[in-house]
């Protein structure tokens, strides 16, 4: 089990990265759109299209990755008073409802993008865009996200079965003080 989560945690890295890059190159494509503007009097068209396009599958690629670095943002104020079981309990039902919400939206986009290869739907630009170019990237975020989140539930409840409820939170656990400044010192 161990081993696939370590395997999966790798592949967000990557997605991660991907998804970083594609943000880049949009910004300097948006950047050199503007200088074209301004000094040549020349526009590549599209350049705000095609960033709008890579900010969202951008930030589904992140999703997973955040999830393993145990960064979405959690309200802790109470948390740090309850009592360990009960924090494994909001853990794991935290997760679970993360997972379901990010799987209705997986589901909702599935649909959405088997209408739009089904119909050939295209963007109403001047660049007639493909809506299924940006869609699947975006949707195998989402599907990739709920497969992290319920592997790492999975994960986490054969941890807590055998005891080991540190390494459950390690897993799906809030970061402790301390993993924060190590965090914030690379």
């Amino acid at each position: 089990m161990q081993r696939l989560v370590d395997a999966t945690h790798r592949l967000s890295r990557l997605l991660v990265w991907i998804g970083g890059g594609m943000i880049l190159l949009s910004a300097l494509l948006v950047t050199l759109e503007i200088f074209l503007r301004k000094f040549a009097n020349i526009s590549l068209g599209g350049a705000d299209e095609v960033s709008g396009y890579a900010f969202g599958v951008a930030t589904t690629l992140g999703l997973a990755y955040a999830l393993f670095e145990r960064a979405h943002i959690r309200v802790d104020a109470l948390f740090m008073i309850l009592p360990r079981p009960a924090k494994i309990a909001l853990n794991f039902f935290g997760l679970a409802l993360l997972t379901g919400f990010a799987a209705v939206i997986a589901s909702m986009g599935w649909d959405m993008v088997a209408d739009t290869l089904n119909h050939g739907s295209r963007s109403i630009t001047p660049m007639r865009t493909p809506l299924a170019w940006p869609q699947v990237p975006w949707l195998a975020g989402w599907l990739f996200f709920v497969l992290c989140g319920c592997l790492l539930f999975l994960a986490a409840l054969v941890s807590v079965l055998r005891g080991d409820s540190a390494s459950a939170d390690r897993l799906i656990g809030m970061k402790s003080l301390d993993e924060q400044i190590e965090d914030e010192k690379v």
